[in-house]
């Protein structure tokens, strides 16, 4: 699971850009605007979903471009590109081995982690931002969640779109809605739910790590049983007619964060300690994908060096590296990156160069 070439084409301020990765980490380096976050962000598009920035596709697109975008990654078993065209900026496109495919499809091919500063705040963020982060999680090591989320969001809105419209209510065709509804909740249900389980158990190995350590649980018990889903959403109908919207489900679930060692929840951390708990659980993660996948992760991580102190950024390098991913870092300056050795490939940015 290593991008052995990733070309850019129009995508955000690169007209084009091609880099051919050598080292464990590439180090991404330039003034703040030169485009780094922009190759992290292309990167992240090479798995389902919106990217890191969770951007509009047509967003993606060089303003001073034909109106298109691309990008383009060969690994050892695959090339893989993903796109928009101009007369259709909001629909990205997909080819694997230049068949054209589903975005769901990505997921098979690679797993992809990221950490950026906007993260910083995912603890006191809304819930939907956390499910996000675990989801990403699992999917690093379930590549058919992808398939479950988007059978349950769409089944979902049909739900919401009946029961706001009494004209169109049919109780057959929502008893169908809801019976394809629970067998998607049920396998997210139990796919979270083992995710926080085996990361509770690697994050136990890092006693020793100058970063603290997270307790990570859910806010619902995990679904065990399809029918009783069905028979909650039937019994419920009324109440969910009466606020518009599906109330119960795994769409409503929270990720709880604690500090192992104190008990004190993430959202009253400080943003150093928020940030240390993130990059434990990132590590952790990273060992799980190889236990499952027999092949690490792709993490990126954005301005993370910056942020910490010598010591703390050494011992971060000296765990990445242990992961044997393929590291994709940025930051301001070259010195940032030194203590990562002769294991680091560094690219000078320049404003889109």
């Amino acid at each position: 699971m290593v991008i052995a070439r990733l070309s850019l084409t129009d995508f955000r301020n690169h007209a084009a850009f091609e880099i051919e990765p050598d080292k464990q980490f590439i180090a991404l380096h330039g003034p703040n605007g030169a485009g780094k976050t922009n190759i992290l962000e292309a990167v992240s598009l090479l798995v389902p979903g919106r990217g890191l920035r969770r951007a509009a596709y047509a967003d993606l697109a060089r303003s001073d471009g034909a109106g298109g975008f691309s990008v383009a990654a060969k690994c050892d078993i695959a090339d893989v590109g993903t796109g928009a065209d101009a007369n259709a900026p909001d629909r990205r496109k997909v080819r694997i081995n230049s068949t054209n495919t589903t975005i769901n499809a990505l997921a098979e091919y690679f797993a992809i982690i990221w950490l950026t500063p906007a993260m910083d705040r995912l603890f006191a963020d809304s819930p939907a931002n956390r499910r996000r982060f675990l989801d990403r999680l699992v999917l690093a090591v379930e590549p058919h969640h992808a398939r479950n989320a988007s059978r349950y969001e769409n089944g979902l809105r049909q739900r919401n779109r009946l029961l706001c419209d009494a004209s169109a209510f049919d109780a057959a065709w929502i008893e169908a809605i809801e019976m394809g509804m629970a067998e998607a909740a049920t396998a997210i249900s139990q796919s979270r739910a083992h995710m926080i389980t085996a990361l509770n158990t690697g994050l136990r190995v890092f006693g020793s790590s100058p970063f603290i350590v997270p307790q990570l649980a859910l806010d619902q018990p995990m679904i065990t049983d399809a029918q009783q889903m069905i028979d909650s959403w039937k019994s419920t109908r009324s109440r969910d007619r009466a606020a518009g919207r599906t109330l119960l489900g795994p769409h409503r679930t929270d990720l709880i964060v604690t500090e192992a060692a104190t008990g004190q929840p993430a959202a009253l951390c400080s943003t150093g300690e928020q940030k240390a708990l993130l990059l434990s659980t990132i590590l952790a993660h990273a060992g799980l994908v190889t236990e499952m996948r027999n092949t690490p992760p792709i993490i990126l991580l954005d301005e993370v060096a910056a942020h910490l102190d010598p010591q703390r950024r050494i011992a971060l390098f000296e765990r990445l590296a242990m992961t044997g991913s393929q590291i994709w870092m940025t930051g301001t300056e070259a010195a940032l990156f030194n203590g990562i050795g002769d294991n680091a490939q560094l690219v000078s940015i320049g404003m889109g160069e």
